[in-house]
């Protein structure tokens, strides 16, 4: 682990009580990739024996919002970063341990470089939720935006 994962991982679990309150972990946080895992609690489970809906659907979200901190931290400072959109599939039942990975659908420069030009960048986050098998359980799509600072 890095000491950007360190930072990002504790920074977002010290300011999203969510993400403690479900035993959310980072195990990896780098602008092109974050990976956090979501331990089998029986407290969290849904009618099927699984994470409930909104367990998944946290993880997925603070996957995408731990690669866009990791990818435009460096912006905080002229831009908040927020949620536009989010859609999410659920593919297969989830059961047991999962682990979310998040990607950048737009590379941070280009997004950075429209953020210089005055504008307020939009880019897309993909998220997949797979079991300990490898299976994709659920897919998130996220679009952010870095809303300048007026």
């Amino acid at each position: 682990m890095s000491t950007q994962d360190t930072t990002v991982g504790d920074m977002l679990s010290a300011s999203v009580p969510m993400v403690r309150t479900l035993g959310i972990t980072y195990l990896e946080t780098t602008a092109e990739r974050a990976v956090l895992s979501l331990p089998d609690r029986a407290e969290y489970h849904n009618h099927l024996g699984g994470p409930h809906a909104g367990a998944m659907f946290t993880l997925a979200e603070s996957a995408s919002g731990a690669i866009v901190v990791a990818a435009f931290g460096d912006q905080m400072a002229r831009a908040v970063p927020l949620p536009v959109t989010t859609e999410m599939a659920f593919k297969k039942v989830a059961m047991g341990d999962l682990t979310a990975t998040a990607v950048l659908g737009r590379s941070a420069a280009e997004v950075v470089a429209e953020l210089d030009e005055g504008k307020r960048p939009e880019f897309p986050v993909s998220v997949e939720i797979r079991r300990a098998d490898g299976a994709v359980t659920s897919e998130m799509s996220v679009v952010w935006t870095l809303r300048p600072n007026r």
